[in-house]
């Protein structure tokens, strides 16, 4: 209660008594800030009041007041709430960066930590440049505490992101006492401050007022209020000014629990401070609050919120108040009466007490009492109290309606939060925000799949708003399955996602939420806890965590556990982090769980090796096509979660199954409740994770009528199947059937119309018939074909898809009457299509009108423009109507008032034909009227389930006229109205059904027939009936089999007309032609199949029908068999055989031809009809598959020779090639031809056809040879290279060719046949000094040709040493001269060393570990010593001391190649000669690598040269050097060659001549990327200060890409370029490239561009002006010189002018040019420059008549007598050379004139 007093006269007198009444004497008290209960209140001293003179003064009761009372009073609001304003708040939330402040009326601030105080903020500031924590600094969580009372001053209002006002606080004691100064300071005064420093004995505390220091002692801190012992520097505190010295410069302080105030202090409404304790007289009491004067002057008010409840206020009444807050600028101040503000205590409880009800929806609350101006107070059912602000009185789009809220006797609703201040809920009626699903984090729990809104993307993740109130985290590893680079190109504000939680922290209102798909989509178990996560179940979870030991995988929550290194992964993982990444989904399987420990032992090998869980639940059965009833426990979003009854074995019902009409679908799952039971189920498919129902008629039917394939080896041609789509693709549509199965429609068999979109084809979930075309046994998978012409629908199938349909509405309609869903909707339910309705008309407009019902209150009643049509309505007139279509979900009504529709009904004859109008056309159903009459029904909208509507042409519209057959008058289930069926399909069906029915018009089988042929095709004849049907006779069915002759055409021999007998042996139906086998004699078929062979006719000879399934059984491979040529499917290159009118055989390219020519047109070697003889390759039932050969062969055998198809050329391998019947080989380049030769691959490309030998087979691959010894042994000479089968067709020093396999550090690997491989060490290899295997290996590509000489052959180890030697090979080495390596030593080291090798080798390779081992198998490599490959080719050049004369003598002894580079021998073993040798490579390197080199004979030996013939090698060599020399030096001989270039440019790097020409030498010879790299290095080399030379590369660059590149390589270098260069003259360069190259939109668009960008330079209007000229654009040009002389400046404009009228001349019209001159020099006459370019041009396109009177204008010019001087000059060699003597004469005579009228003027 707040205390209540009695009002004294002036000057009274009061005594205090011993309850909490306060009497005292107020003249007798000098301080009212002591801590003790006594309060009075006096007068305001004069001096104190410091108002400024504006503000309102009002007499009342003999004093004055300072501020004005509001008239109404009302809470305060935010939009009230201004910057400067001071208001008492408490702590709510404390977080790291923010503290959340709740303040009075509900409302909320923010204190950041950068508004705390000057002197916290600079220790942030100190803290955050420095790595060393300090510890002076305290985190905010430390300094403010929830329920803490704080004086705050609003820093700002801000605006957040959703434009809602954000109130900005601070507690600075620099803002919150700005208005006090020192000398207002007196003692008594309580005052707010924050700590600025800790000292020995006390704090300073800042209070904020300039140029006083305030100190409190640490013996006054010892006080409730603070939570710490000792003070912190930022800490908020309340102090009493206890002693003022220096005039305000120092204050002593003492610790304050309240803070009283009291008229002597001084108080103004300018510093009057919140949190002040004053006693206040009540003015005047309203219903919605108080009026008080306090503290003599000052007025205020209580709002309703602030009046302790229980209590009774008068008028007159003293009470004890708090401020709360002064709004300055409205000089408002707010008070309270509230006691828990009142008492001597800092804190209050920011929790509400009985627990948090924050987020709770309440019913059954009433409403108290209505505040208009503020909001309404309820009561909820437990009698707590909660105020509803005015804004959440109603939707925020709604106007405003306090009697509504009032009149309702209960309320539901939605508590938002607890105010501390107020100690009173805040609630909401908005209806919006209870239907909130997540208004609060407890209302999320992990593992929930939920929606949201992107609201910002972070560097760390992406924030999402599930509702206003809520948002949550998708860090960023969790964004996408996989970890994504840019992440806003996915992602954008605003965009719906959909994830599922990974945890929630209710405390710290946090939520982190995933995006992986495997994670949202899982149907695994969740380990939401450590009891979830029992051993043996499998779920999926994501790595967190990589360690050694294994991977540490999270689930939900806080579960995490260990999978150990071993259980990562049947292999065997040795580096996780290899393996593995951090956020990767997997499925892991519990191995071991302590729920109490909080420890999880998981496996990724269990759970990939399917070791699922022992379900603990009892078994379910429930096979599939199983019919069964199940209740429904909880919808989602995409179905049903059911339990199947009784057993409750839980399975899945997705929406899309619930019906074959789509739009049903929707509708039964918005009709359908949790705890409704649904009937007519069946198991469509089960798996170890769930069971999915389907509750679609038509898959009901076909798994009851077992028309299903149960497992995939059960998927057979031409097999129908009832399914559903699946998914959409580009390519197609996935249709899932029955058991699991699932096939692809390709998009050509999608429908009969060609289709561009898939998507707008079908939808996913709808039912479709599909038939299967294709089946891949080894892929396990099929294609099915849509195409409603090949697929069959059984009779009545229409009628019971349109019965069902309108089942299924009725069902829906029944369960709303039934439901309490609302009584708009039961309304609706009871609407029939047909129905007549009385309507009054709300509007109407051109295109429909809009009806008001009383029955259907909120529902939408609406007739389109045809409806009206000829009726005139006018608003509030009354019609009738009649229903066409109810719209329960969208509650739309859609009606017609046409007056036919409103007549009589016609009688309906059954069976009769009849027209029908579309009135109204639905997703699934149509409305029409029949007989154009008032007769209503209903019509499926798609005749058959897999039509497809792609364009409007092909949908029904309203006014269509169909024609249908009435298959009853009145339909009970369509509710009295007639069942009709399209024309079309009924026909169809009923011949099908006459053909039939009767006895005496269906054929049985083996019955002897009489028919006349109608018509001969090449596989099969027609042949008329007696009874009028057609039968048909397949092509073997005609002649007796034994009498068939291979290349004949059976059917040729019957003449169309004659008459036949015939015997039935099948039936073919009429839609799909696939022959149907009879299981018993009175089958009936539509179509009979018959015989004519002879021996068949007899009625005595008795056959049973054969199926397609007993004829492949009875076949084996090898079998030889008579076909007949079907078809040829050139798509897949193979021929279509049939034996037998059920059996069809194919026959691929490969088993069809055995000459290659043959294959680009295979199918001109067999015509339609023909009988072929064939082999049975392969025959089996399961998988059906029957292929044949007509090749003569049905498999592949060893030495045979087959043809074969080049499917890859790989430098390794060979040639890859795919052989008849399946089999796969390979060629090795060695077993190409007889006859080595250089890239023999080359010859050979992917689908080559060629014919091969088998040589051998190893693992089901063949090794196989196109030598022509082997194709055509007899025909053909001695193999040159011959084949290489064993190591024992090689011997020691036999000279052999072979390829290059690879080059390695142990030297070079020569292939010599498929299976035998040497081996060449470096120093073997060449007679240079290599130091560097890569040397070799770019000099020696893989299969290059080398000869060789075989050293050693170890057929133990399967080792060939072999020799590139150019001693051992008469061939040039493998290395040219021009690399300029040292020789290698050729004398005793190495002849010691090959002695001494043996000796070494072993223990060589001992010490040497890391040799590595060469295989023995296939692969042949190595050599007789180790040690040779081991020391790399290094070699010891000069070795005297040991052996010096041996070394002598046997160096002498080495010959030197006849075919290698010839050099001087010295007997030293060094060469005088290098240098001139050295020149020789150019033609010596050629030679050596020609094949002519290498056909060259092996086995001859080098022949030793005379002295003479080494003298004259030395000669010539040395005249080639003075010729090279002379060459080098002359400047004007251009490079020929790339090492010529280098060598030139070393000496001028920036010579862009140079680099052009370089250039150019490549481009001749078409290489245009090494171009390109030497435009490339030119750039880079070129100084940057050669800005013209670097500008010439660029342009050649733009040339190089404009001729070979494409336009985007064009416009990057241009980019470049511009980037680099002066930009101007780069694009000059570019618009002439593009004109030289007769570009001519890129050279206009280009100047375009320019003239924008340099539009101050005159060059490019010329440039461009120009351009338009040569273009033939004179128009253009005149236009563009307007925009030139605009642009430029004035002084550019004749020079302009003349430039265009010179390019007028030569490129435009002369005359145009012409006058263009006159104006200028009419202009400026005296420009004798311009007169001259005239007169030149006029000369050149003129007439004499037009020279000369230019000239005699220029003659006449007064200029100077020299400039008149040169016009005569050149008028008189004008006219010398263009004239007659007589015109020369005029020339001089009027030069007279001038110098005699010049002399008179000189002498006047």
């Amino acid at each position: 209660m707040a205390s209540v007093e009695e009002d004294f006269p002036r000057g009274g007198k009061t005594k205090k008594s011993t309850d909490s009444k306060v009497t005292v004497e107020r003249t007798k008290v000098d301080n009212l800030f002591q801590q003790s209960d006594e309060q009075t209140t006096t007068k305001k001293k004069k001096g104190g009041n410091t108002k400024v003179k504006k503000q309102k003064t009002e007499e009342q009761e003999g004093g004055l007041t300072l501020n004005a009372a509001a008239n109404i009073v009302e809470i305060l609001h935010i939009k009230n709430v201004r910057e400067g304003m001071l208001l008492l708040g408490c702590v709510k939330e404390v977080a790291d960066f923010e503290v959340t402040v709740s303040l009075p009326c509900g409302l909320q601030g923010f204190l950041s930590i950068r508004n705390v105080c000057e002197a916290y903020t600079k220790l942030l500031s100190e803290q955050l440049d420095s790595d060393v924590e300090n510890e002076e600094f305290c985190s905010l969580s430390q300094i403010f505490w929830p329920g803490m009372l704080l004086r705050c001053v609003v820093s700002k209002m801000d605006i957040t992101k959703g434009g809602s006002l954000s109130i900005q606080l601070s507690v600075n004691p620099k803002l919150v006492n700005k208005s006090l100064t020192s000398s207002s300071l007196t003692p008594g005064m309580v005052l707010s401050g924050c700590v600025e420093s800790v000292e020995d004995h006390g704090t300073i505390i800042d209070i904020g007022v300039s140029g006083t220091k305030a100190f409190l002692p640490e013996d006054a801190t010892q006080s409730k209020q603070h939570k710490s012992d000792e003070l912190k520097v930022g800490q908020y505190v309340t102090s009493r000014v206890e002693e003022v010295k220096n005039d305000g410069r120092v204050v002593r302080l003492s610790a304050a629990a309240r803070a009283s105030a009291n008229a002597k202090q001084g108080w103004t409404l300018t510093n009057l401070l919140p949190g002040l304790t004053v006693k206040a007289t009540i003015k005047k009491v309203t219903k919605h609050g108080l009026h008080l004067d306090f503290l003599n002057s000052f007025s205020g008010q209580v709002d309703f919120l602030h009046m302790e409840p229980e209590s009774s206020y008068r008028e007159g009444f003293q009470v004890q108040a708090c401020v709360l807050y002064i709004e300055p600028t409205a000089r408002l101040v707010g008070l309270s009466l509230r006691s828990h503000l009142l008492q001597p205590m800092s804190d209050i409880n920011a929790a509400p007490p009985g627990g948090d009800r924050t987020g709770e929806v309440v019913n059954e609350c009433k409403v108290t009492t209505m505040h208009h101006m503020s909001g309404a107070m309820l009561e909820l059912p437990d009698k707590t109290p909660a105020f509803v602000h005015r804004n959440h009185l109603k939707e925020p789009s709604d106007p405003a309606n306090d009697n509504k809220v009032s009149a309702m006797p209960k309320h539901t609703c939605r508590i938002l939060d607890f105010s501390p201040v107020e100690q009173i809920y805040f609630a909401s009626l908005r209806k919006s925000v209870i239907d909130q699903r997540f208004y609060r984090y407890q209302d999320i729990h992990a593992g929930q799949v939920v929606e949201g809104t992107v609201s910002v993307l972070l560097s760390h993740g992406m924030v999402l708003h599930l509702s206003e109130h809520v948002k949550g985290l998708v860090p960023r590893t969790h964004l996408s399955d996989i970890i994504l680079k840019n992440p806003e190109k996915k992602y954008i504000e605003g965009m719906k996602v959909k994830c599922r939680v990974l945890s929630v922290d209710v405390d710290n209102r946090k939520l982190c939420l995933t995006r992986k798909k495997a994670l949202v989509e899982s149907t695994l178990p969740l380990f939401l806890s450590y009891d979830d996560a029992r051993p043996g179940r499998v779920s999926h979870g994501f790595i967190v965590s990589i360690k050694d030991f294994g991977c540490i995988i999270r689930f939900y929550g806080n579960v995490k556990g260990l999978v150990p290194l071993e259980e990562l992964s049947s292999e065997p993982i040795v580096r996780p982090e290899d393996v593995f990444y951090i956020g990767q989904v997997l499925k892991a399987k519990v191995l071991q769980c302590e729920p109490q420990k909080e420890k999880l032992l998981l496996s990724f090998k269990a759970a990939a090796e399917g070791e699922m869980e022992e379900s603990t639940e009892p078994p379910i059965d429930c096979e599939v096509g199983k019919g069964v009833e199940a209740r429904v426990v909880k919808k989602s979003v995409n179905g049903l979660e059911v339990v199947i009854l009784p057993d409750e074995g839980r399975a899945v019902l997705p929406t899309v199954h619930l019906s074959d009409h789509m739009s049903n679908c929707q509708l039964l799952w918005e009709v359908l409740q949790e705890g409704d039971t649904v009937s007519d189920l069946i198991c469509f498919n089960k798996n170890k994770q769930n069971i999915t129902l389907t509750k679609k008629p038509r898959v009901r039917s076909s798994l009851e009528e077992g028309a299903v394939a149960k497992d995939f080896s059960e998927v057979t041609v031409g097999m129908q199947l009832v399914g559903c789509i699946r998914s959409i693709m580009s390519y197609g549509v996935f249709v899932e059937f029955p058991y699991g199965l699932v096939g692809l429609a390709p998009k050509s068999a999608m429908s009969d119309k060609f289709i561009s979109d898939t998507t707008t084809a079908f939808e996913p979930g709808q039912t479709v018939i599909a038939k299967v075309t294709n089946v891949d046994e080894e892929k396990r998978r099929f294609l099915v074909t849509l195409k409603t012409s090949e697929v069959i629908t059984s009779d009545g199938d229409a009628r019971a898809a349109l019965l069902n349909g309108v089942q299924e509405r009725r069902a829906v309609k029944e369960m709303l009457t039934i439901r309490d869903d609302g009584e708009l909707r039961r309304q609706l339910a009871a609407l029939t299509v047909g129905q007549k309705l009385k309507l009054t008309v709300d509007s109407a407009t051109q295109d429909g009108a809009k009806f008001k019902s009383d029955n259907l209150p909120g529902a939408d009643v609406v007739a389109s423009k045809r409806h009206v049509a000829g009726v005139s309505l006018t608003p509030g007139q009354k019609v009738n109507a009649v229903v066409l279509n109810v719209d329960i979900l969208s509650t739309c009504v859609h009606v017609s008032v046409l007056p036919k529709l409103l007549g009589k009904k016609k009688s309906l004859n059954k069976g009769s034909d009849c027209w029908a109008v579309v009135q109204f056309v639905d997703r699934d159903f149509t409305v029409v009227s029949l007989n154009d009459a008032a007769q209503l029904t209903l019509l499926q909208t798609c005749g058959h389930p897999n039509e497809v509507t792609l364009s409007g042409a092909d949908r029904l519209k309203a006014g269509m006229t169909l024609t249908v057959e009435v298959v009853e008058p009145s339909c009970e289930q369509l509710e009295g109205l007639p069942l009709v069926l399209w024309k079309g399909s009924a026909r169809k069906r009923q011949r099908t059904a006459s053909e039939n029915q009767a006895d005496s018009s269906g054929h049985r089988f083996g019955e002897v027939l009489q028919g006349k042929v109608r018509s001969v095709k090449p596989t099969y004849i027609q042949v008329a009936l007696e009874d009028g049907s057609m039968g048909s006779v397949h092509v073997s069915q005609v002649v007796e089999p034994a009498a068939v002759k291979m290349g004949s055409f059976p059917t040729s021999t019957v003449r169309v007309g004659s008459t036949v007998k015939a015997r039935v042996i099948g039936g073919r139906e009429a839609t799909s032609h696939r022959f149907l086998p009879f299981s018993h004699p009175k089958f009936k078929y539509t179509i009979p199949e018959l015989t004519l062979i002879p021996s068949r006719l007899d009625p005595g000879v008795d056959f049973k029908p054969v199926t397609a399934k007993d004829k492949l059984s009875g076949y084996k491979a090898g079998d030889e068999i008579t076909c007949f040529v079907s078809k040829f499917k050139s798509d897949k290159k193979c021929l279509e055989v049939t034996s037998d009118p059920c059996l069809t055989g194919t026959v691929d390219l490969l088993s069809m031809i055995t000459d290659p020519k043959d294959a680009s047109h295979p199918e001109k070697l067999f015509k339609l009809g023909q009988a072929v003889r064939a082999k049975v390759v392969e025959a089996s039932v399961q998988p059906h598959r029957f292929v044949l050969s007509l090749s003569g062969i049905h498999k592949l055998e060893k030495g045979s020779i087959t043809l074969g198809m080049v499917t890859s050329v790989h430098p390794q391998v060979g040639l890859v090639v795919k052989l008849p019947f399946g089999g796969a080989g390979a060629v090795s380049i060695t077993d190409v031809a007889d006859t080595y030769r250089k890239n023999p691959l080359e010859a050979f490309s992917k689908d080559q056809l060629i014919r091969c030998y088998l040589l051998d087979v190893q693992n089901g691959k063949w090794h196989l040879s196109l030598r022509p010894s082997r194709l055509n042994a007899q025909n053909t000479k001695p193999a040159k290279d011959p084949e290489v089968l064993s190591l024992d067709h090689l011997r020691l020093d036999q000279v052999v060719r072979g390829y290059v396999k690879s080059v390695s550090e142990q030297g070079i690997f020569i292939r010599l046949s498929h299976n035998i491989t040497g081996r060449a060490r470096l120093q073997q290899s060449s007679k240079y000094f290599i130091n560097n295997h890569k040397i070799l290996s770019s000099h020696l590509p893989v299969n290059t040709l080398l000869t060789t000489k075989i050293l050693s052959v170890d057929r133990e180890d399967e080792l060939v040493d072999l020799s590139l030697l150019p001693a051992d090979t008469g061939k040039p080495d493998v290395l040219p001269e021009s690399l300029g390596l040292p020789l290698r030593l050729v004398g005793d080291v190495e002849k010691r060393d090959s002695k001494k090798a043996k000796k070494r080798s072993h223990c060589e390779s001992e010490q040497k570990p890391a040799e590595p081992q060469v295989p023995k198998k296939k692969t042949k490599k190595s050599s007789t010593s180790k040690t040779d490959a081991d020391d790399s080719g290094v070699e010891v050049y000069f070795r005297e001391e040991d052996e010096g004369e041996e070394a002598k003598r046997d160096s002498a002894q080495v010959p030197p190649s006849s075919a290698g580079p010839s050099r001087l021998q010295v007997p030293t073993g060094f060469s005088w000669d290098v240098g001139l040798s050295s020149l020789k490579p150019v033609l010596e390197a050629k030679d050596g690598d020609s094949s002519d080199g290498e056909e060259q004979d092996g086995n001859e030996k080098p022949q030793k040269k005379t002295r003479h013939e080494l003298e004259q090698e030395k000669k010539s060599a040395e005249k080639a050097l003075l010729q090279r020399e002379a060459e080098l030096m002359d400047p004007s001989l251009r490079p020929q060659d790339a090492a010529a270039f280098e060598r030139l440019l070393l000496a001028s790097p920036s010579s862009s001549l140079l680099w052009l020409q370089y250039m150019a030498h490549h481009l001749q010879a078409t290489q245009i990327e090494q171009a390109r790299a030497v435009a490339e290095r030119a750039l880079k080399t070129i100084s940057f200060r050669e800005e013209q030379e670097k500008l010439n590369v660029w342009v050649a660059l733009l040339n190089l890409e404009n001729m070979y590149g494409t336009q985007e390589s064009l416009k990057k270098v241009f980019e470049r370029a511009v980037q680099f260069c002066e930009p101007m003259p780069v694009y000059q360069q570019l618009a002439d490239i593009y004109a030289n190259s007769n570009k001519i939109k890129e050279a206009e668009s280009l100047y375009k561009t320019m003239v924008k960008r340099f539009r101050q330079n005159k060059a490019v209007w010329l440039s461009y002006g120009t351009f338009l000229l040569q273009q033939g654009q004179s128009d253009a040009a005149s236009s563009l010189l307007q925009r030139a002389l605009k642009s430029l400046p004035p002084k550019e404009s004749v020079d302009v002018i003349t430039k265009f009228a010179q390019m007028e001349f030569r490129f435009g019209d002369a005359e145009r040019g012409r006058s263009m001159f006159d104006k200028v020099l009419t202009s400026y006459p005296k420009r004798t420059d311009l007169w001259s370019v005239f007169i030149d041009l006029m000369v050149k396109h003129g007439s004499q008549k037009e020279v000369r009177a230019v000239f005699d204008r220029t003659i006449h010019l007064s200029v100077s007598v020299k400039k008149i001087k040169f016009f005569f000059k050149r008028y008189l060699e004008y006219e010398k050379k263009h004239g007659t003597p007589q015109s020369v004469q005029a020339v001089k005579e009027k030069a007279m004139e001038f110098v005699e009228a010049k002399g008179k003027d000189a002498a006047n």
